[in-house]
């Protein structure tokens, strides 16, 4: 398995993943057209001064993960996913996106990573929790936070603690 930064070349691949986990697996009302970020990874991620991250086994798509740098110094999680056949312990893909992103956050001087998601998935919330993540209330986002409709979970990580 190996990580690498990712752009709209993959975009076809992104897609078919995101929206087979989010329809298919946990039936989430989304479509693509809720998401024009997937359709315009370079402009909607990069731009920013974030980054969208693939995980790939044998040359093939089996993970994501992204960040959207919405002020200097916080970044919202997005587009956390991994392949079913993928989850779990053995492969550790999700702790390794994780870790990944948190280690380019802090180089990039953020404080605060946020990240909005569904109370179904009960499994990425417990996920999170294990990442010293904690869970906020709506209200208590940043003004700048980048919403999306389905999010009904929000939760905080406090990076780069004063020493």
């Amino acid at each position: 398995m190996h990580i690498e930064p990712i752009q709209n070349e993959y975009q076809n691949q992104i897609v078919d993943l995101i929206l087979n986990i989010q329809q298919k697996e946990f039936n989430v009302p989304i479509t693509l057209e809720d998401q024009p970020d997937l359709l315009n990874i370079k402009d909607f991620y990069y731009q920013s001064g974030g980054f969208f991250l693939g995980a790939f086994i044998d040359g093939k798509l089996v993970g994501t993960i992204a960040l959207v740098k919405f002020n200097a110094e916080a970044g919202a999680i997005r587009k956390m996913f991994v392949q079913k056949e993928y989850r779990g312990k053995e492969y550790n893909i999700a702790q390794q996106l994780l870790e990944k992103l948190i280690q380019y956050s802090e180089e990039k001087g953020l404080s605060n990573l946020y990240l909005g998601t569904v109370s179904i998935l009960q499994a990425a919330l417990r996920f999170y929790e294990r990442n010293h993540f904690i869970t906020i209330e709506k209200e208590a986002l940043p003004h700048d936070f980048p919403l999306m409709r389905p999010d009904n979970v929000f939760c905080q990580l406090q990076l780069n603690p004063a020493k």
